[in-house]
């Protein structure tokens, strides 16, 4: 049966939908889950000694400490728009979702579509066969249409009139064909393979680059290569497990912004718990390729991994903390490139990173403030930084960063140059490329010009790769 042929049942069959992967792109018990996680973390955690007493109990506990927006949840544009047609020729539409009865109440007033709601109580957990029953029972068997997307449907589908399939799962088809009269499938778009890279955020595997420096730095490159790229792949991996436990995190607010919000998670272009599921595997590999390292890589490795979890569970929130934090987190790379290898890095090269570092961390908290500002919104919420503080953390920036260049100048006069160049006047020039260089990204953004972290900016910006290549230029001509 075709999606138009749906449309002729009689008006006086209500027509019921289900939220959770159908109405919506997401699902109402691990947002909230999610949402008190990423606020109240311990909280989140005392809340699964709910589970003893039932899923339902479990579901009323979070509901009731969690605090979502149902306004920003992803919804099915397909489904909103069948839904429209059928409330204006009159039909009488319903949600009946497993999630507690408080969301779900909450849902139907946002979108003004429903004309009643069933839900979970805090005793019922109306799923499965608790559904069927429930519907059963207040519109009788066989008399209403059902619009589910999931095997949890199928007792549902069971016992409706027509059933109909959302998001794109024409599998389901088979499934149910056999114990209704027809079956609707309402075309959507299911997760591809791109969105689940995408989730990774394969890009920001830049900043992992960083491992090569000391080796680099040393001259050493050639014969230290599969040290370096086994450290480089491990921290793309952990990196990647933590921005994926940070967007699940970071949901509410990354769907209040305005390029955020398209990311997979928060569009509900891929399962939240597809995400729960991505983020330990790839620690597991990530801690895997340790084994062929040194041992205390997997230590620079770990230390990594729980300041970036505390970063986002706590530090991004706590104003200058979080710049250190990044900071330090840019310097772990360095670190680990160094124990991959066995390559002792200097003092200097130690002094030199603290202090572009910090200016690169304060240029992308200035440039997240200035895109505020030019987007006419205020304070960011939940990060500590006001508006006005933006005059401020470029100065800090500028000053942190000019810093680095003195620490380079410095070192280029030293007796470890003297020995590893012949001609170590002509690195002198590189305090000027630094000089140039850091000038730039600041005034990137001051402009609002500066639209991710700097790292990965620069690895896309021509200038900034032009000045890369001039600086290797020099190292060569000098050696």
């Amino acid at each position: 049966m075709g999606l138009a042929e749906a449309s002729l049942s009689s008006m006086s069959v209500p027509l019921i939908v289900d939220v959770d992967g159908t109405l919506l792109k997401t699902d109402l018990l691990i947002e909230t889950f999610l949402a008190l996680l990423s606020r109240k973390p311990w909280k989140a955690l005392l809340t699964l000694a709910e589970l003893r007493h039932g899923k339902a109990a479990f579901k009323a506990r979070l509901a009731s400490l969690a605090e979502i927006d149902v306004s920003l949840m992803p919804v099915r544009e397909e489904v909103i728009t069948f839904l429209r047609a059928e409330k204006a020729r009159g039909r009488q539409i319903y949600l009946a979702s497993a999630a507690d009865a408080r969301l779900v109440t909450a849902l139907s007033e946002h979108l003004g579509l429903f004309d009643g709601v069933l839900g979970s109580d805090g005793k019922v957990n109306l799923s499965g066969a608790a559904k069927a029953d429930a519907l059963c029972a207040r519109f009788g068997k066989a008399k209403f249409d059902y619009v589910g997307d999931s095997r949890a449907d199928l007792k549902v589908w069971s016992t409706c009139n027509v059933a109909l399939v959302a998001g794109g799962r024409g599998a389901w088809r088979s499934a149910i064909a056999s114990g209704q009269p027809g079956v609707v499938e309402i075309i959507g778009s299911p997760p591809r393979l791109r969105d689940y890279i995408s989730a990774l955020r394969p890009h920001q595997w830049l900043k992992n680059v960083l491992v090569f420096v000391p080796a680099v730095a040393g001259h050493v490159l050639m014969s230290t290569w599969f040290g370096s790229v086994l450290a480089f792949v491990s921290f793309c991996l952990c990196a990647s497990a933590v921005y994926i436990i940070n967007d699940l995190l970071d949901l509410r607010a990354d769907r209040q912004h305005p390029r955020k919000r398209k990311r997979p998670f928060a569009s509900g272009r891929v399962p939240l718990i597809h995400g729960a599921m991505m983020a330990p595997v790839l620690l597991i590999t990530a801690f895997s390729l340790t084994a062929f390292l040194p041992r205390v890589f997997a230590v620079v490795l770990t230390g990594y991994l729980v300041l970036t979890t505390l970063y986002s569970f706590w530090l991004k929130r706590k104003v200058m903390v979080d710049v250190v934090a990044l900071a330090c987190l840019y310097a772990a790379r360095v670190i680990g490139g160094s124990v991959a290898t066995g390559v002792l890095i200097s003092q200097w090269l130690e002094a030199f990173s603290i202090f572009l570092f910090l200016s690169l961390a304060l240029v992308k908290r200035s440039g997240e403030l200035v895109d505020r500002v030019n987007s006419g919104r205020g304070d960011p919420g939940g990060r500590g930084y006001r508006l006005t503080d933006l005059p401020v953390i470029e100065s800090m920036a500028a000053a942190s960063g000019y810093l680095s260049a003195l620490v380079m100048a410095l070192y280029l006069n030293s007796d470890a140059v003297m020995h590893l160049y012949s001609k170590p006047h002509r690195l002198l020039l590189l305090c000027v490329a630094v000089l140039f260089w850091t000038s730039r990204m600041l005034l990137k953004a001051h402009r609002g010009q500066m639209d991710d972290d700097p790292i990965v900016f620069a690895a896309r910006d021509r200038v900034s790769l032009g000045v890369g290549t001039l600086c290797l230029g020099l190292v060569y001509i000098s050696l």
